[in-house]
This record gives structure tokens, C-alpha cells and sequence, in this order.
């Protein structure tokens, strides 16, 4: 609304969800994926566990995964 264009706008929204991560101590990575995977598995009526703050609680502690991750690799990001 405020942002002039649909860019400037898909930007504000990337970096909103980026911070909400941080404060809310979830790692992007993890938490893009697994809500990406997740999606299609839960019910719309859902929604609300695919926040941050409530995904930190019920699933950050095993994320679902891409079928061709490595852990050595995501963890050199770090």
C-alpha cells in the first residue's frame, strides 16, 4: 500500500518475514522450507501455526527438509 510499487512491495514483504524470524529466534532457512512443504499438507483453517512465533513451538525442533538437502551444506552457511 505504501510502497509505490508491486517490487517495492514484494521486497517489504521478504524482509517483514525475514525479521520476524530473527525476533522471533527461528532460522529463515528452516523455516521457509518447511512452511513451503507444509502447505499443502494442513487445511487453510491452519494458518496460524505457520507464523514464526507459533512454528517455533510445534515444529522447529524437526523441520521437514528438501529431498535433496545435506546438512553439511546448510550448516556452512552459518
Amino acid at each position: 500500500m505504501f510502497s509505490w510499487t508491486e517490487a517495492g512491495a514484494r521486497h517489504i514483504g521478504i524482509v517483514s518475514l525475514l525479521v520476524t524470524c530473527r525476533l522471533h529466534d527461528v532460522d529463515p532457512y528452516d523455516y521457509l522450507v518447511d512452511v513451503q512443504q507444509r502447505v499443502g499438507q494442513h487445511p487453510a483453517s491452519w494458518v496460524e501455526q505457520r507464523t514464526p512465533r507459533v512454528w517455533k513451538t510445534l515444529f522447529a525442533k524437526k523441520p521437514l527438509r528438501f529431498d535433496l538437502y545435506q546438512g553439511d551444506q546448510h550448516q556452512s552457511r552459518q
